[in-house]
């Protein structure tokens, strides 16, 4: 299986979305800044859009895909929405290209915290994202 490469991870990263964050003025800014990123996100081939990599707990249809080569994880997801699309891409600039070590040392909450957003989206949207880290980090352990 081949992943599609993204830019999420190596030359878009947490610290360059933590910047376009708090350069924005207030949560539509921050909202839109998000959409553009899901924009830079490759669709998922039709093959990889399987039941078994549909991610559970998410209100829209994610699919997360991943392979390990040489203790590295790669990821590649998509969504059938566009607010959603654009939330894959803040988890995939954190954990993509990390190894298991760094994927559990990683602060996603307060990553979270520092976007702004959490307390933006609807606890459903909230919930899909825990659901997506979650299945990261189950697929790193």
């Amino acid at each position: 299986m081949t992943l599609p490469a993204h830019p999420f991870g190596t030359e878009i990263t947490t610290e360059t979305i933590l910047a376009q964050m708090a350069a924005a003025k207030g949560w539509e800014d921050r909202y839109r800044t998000v959409i553009q990123l899901g924009k830079k996100l490759p669709a998922l081939p039709d093959t990889l859009k399987q039941e078994q990599l549909k991610v559970s707990g998410c209100e829209s249809q994610v699919w997360l895909a991943h392979q390990q080569d040489c203790g590295v994880f790669h990821f590649a997801a998509d969504s059938d929405a566009r607010i959603v699309r654009g939330l894959i891409t803040l988890v995939l600039a954190a954990y993509e290209g990390k190894t298991a070590k760094e994927i559990s040392q990683f602060d996603i909450d307060g990553y979270f915290d520092g976007l702004g957003l959490m307390a933006h989206l609807s606890p459903s949207r909230g919930n899909g994202l825990k659901a997506i880290v979650e299945q990261i980090k189950a697929l790193a352990a």
